[in-house]
């Protein structure tokens, strides 16, 4: 279908200056609308604006520009039925063959803090939904687009296809067109439903809508027998995984990207160079240093055993010494902010070896999201770091100045593994991690044994629970291994009963008056 008139009406004016030049030279009738209109003009191009086309004025303040029957018969005619072409030529009605559109900019509005009700429903396009919705719907006829970035594919086409715009082309921007109308929709509907009239917030909406694009296919899922793919956010935080950048090996899997978020997450709350080694969704092995390489070498020493084919996650350039270190063990995946030439020359001779880079940049997703049968649990984030002034000694004994500094490393960790969570620690380094147990005696057991298969002294150990102790007895198997002090949250009904049990042992406990449960 020769591409012969368009309408052009966008809130980002990227690019549509170009866009509207390059019609303009293949001879396109340009119509237009308000600002849009007024900015191809000052440009010296030639627009048509649609009240002028119409022969209706702009009214309401602009709410009513483009719902008219010659703007939408023009677009949603199918021009290979002879009755609707005859409608149009008796109404005279001219086809309307492309379609540039995108909206009123309310995501970004509703972000401001100072976001009145009265701003956000200024802010919900009407036309432009609906002109993208007519185009969209007789795709194999119209060309519509509603992203900047399609606009110099769409001058290519036209010029290299004689005016015209492919099938399978059209029917992708519609596709596309239909994700965007969706996604604008969903941002107004959990805006909506997150509010009373008066502007009061919610924490959560009446309804949910979630919209993610697909950023790849996965090799498979938990398992070879599943598929998978992973979707992300249509605008993702910065700091977030899902702008990775994999600069080399194989393609990643489910599991690949799930225990990779893990590491990613937990490193990113270290200041000082840190290393986190992940396996099977838990850390295995964290530790901070005044190196990266000191810090790999000490978390991998927590656990050499599970570090074994691991996701190794840096919070600091990663250098061609600790690379050299890391790539004698096999390892699934490498994450990090960014790596030197000579850290990249040494993981090509490992080609297998998936090597990731993301910015380095803290954040929180609005909801943590877990789905069940026929539904999805939502909650906030688990974004709480603890403080030292936060802390509550509740033993005679009072902690050392270096095991409150313990306190905050052991309890940053605690926060990223399976509960049930035991983590021993000394020096910003773990020593044992017992995770995922039913029973937390069972994982303070674990714990004690994973430091002592990996030939690590706990007798002078700082050791964080996840969650308080139900009875003495887990405080008794870590004080037993050699833990001098223990960080908790507190609040069981045999509070009392531990505290007793640990000034019993002549050890230091402070309470933290928060859980990290991690299911």
């Amino acid at each position: 279908m020769t591409i012969k008139r368009a309408l052009i009406s966008v809130s980002d004016k990227t690019g549509v200056i170009e866009l509207a030049q390059g019609l303009n030279q293949l001879n396109i009738t340009i119509l237009s609308t308000g600002g849009t209109a007024r900015l191809l003009q000052e440009a010296g191009i030639t627009v048509t604006e649609v009240s002028d086309y119409t022969g209706f004025p702009e009214m309401l303040d602009g709410r009513v520009k483009t719902l008219h029957p010659k703007i939408h018969g023009g677009i949603l005619a199918r021009r290979n039925i002879p009755d609707h072409m005859s409608a149009l030529e008796e109404a005279n009605i001219p086809a309307i063959d492309l379609v540039v559109i995108n909206l009123y900019p309310f995501s970004e509005t509703i972000a401001k803090p100072d976001c009145s009700i009265e701003d956000a429903i200024e802010n919900i396009d009407i036309g432009g939904p609906t002109l993208i919705r007519a185009a969209a719907k007789n795709y194999r006829h119209v060309t519509v687009a509603t992203n900047p970035e399609d606009y110099a594919f769409l001058l290519t086409e036209i010029k290299s296809a004689n005016g015209t715009i492919g099938l399978d082309h059209r029917f992708r921007l519609a596709q596309k067109a239909f994700s965007h109308t969706a996604s604008y929709d969903s941002a107004i509907s959990n805006y909506l439903t997150a509010i009373d009239v008066n502007n009061h917030h919610h924490t959560f909406p009446d309804q949910l809508n979630l919209n993610f694009s697909m950023r790849q296919a996965l090799r498979y899922g938990e398992n070879p027998h599943q598929a998978a793919a992973f979707y992300r956010d249509l605008a993702p935080a910065q700091g977030s995984l899902a702008n990775y950048t994999q600069l080399q090996g194989k393609a990643l899997s489910y599991n690949n990207i799930a225990d990779t978020d893990t590491a990613w997450e937990c490193v990113k709350t270290f200041d000082r160079p840190a290393c986190v080694i992940v396996k099977h969704a838990n850390p295995c092995g964290v530790a901070t240093a005044d190196t990266l390489l000191s810090a790999y070498q000490l978390a991998f020493a927590t656990d050499t055993t599970s570090a074994f084919g691991g996701i190794i996650a840096f919070n600091h350039t990663l250098d061609g010494p600790t690379i050299s270190a890391v790539i004698k063990q096999f390892v699934e995946v490498i994450v990090a902010p960014a790596l030197t030439d000579e850290a990249k020359q040494i993981l090509a001779q490992k080609e297998n070896i998936r090597v990731l880079t993301a910015p380095l940049k803290s954040f929180n997703n609005q909801f943590d999201l877990k789905r069940v049968g026929g539904g999805i649990l939502v909650q906030t984030p688990d974004s709480h770091n603890i403080t030292v002034k936060e802390l509550k000694v509740v033993t005679k004994v009072q902690p050392t100045a270096q095991q409150l500094q313990d306190f905050l490393f052991a309890w940053r960790v605690a926060k990223f593994i399976k509960s049930n969570a035991i983590v021993f620690c000394e020096n910003g380094q773990t020593l044992g991690i017992g995770a995922g147990q039913m029973s937390r005696v069972d994982s303070a057991r674990i714990a004690t044994i994973k430091a002592q298969q990996a030939n690590l002294a706990l007798s002078n150990s700082v050791v964080a629970s996840d969650a308080f102790f139900p009875f003495r007895d887990g405080l008794d198997v870590v004080v037993e291994a050699g833990a001098k002090a223990i960080i908790q949250p507190g609040g069981s009904v045999r509070d009392t009963e531990v505290i007793a049990a640990a000034d019993e042992h002549g050890v230091a406990m402070v309470f933290s008056g928060i859980r990290h449960f991690r299911h």
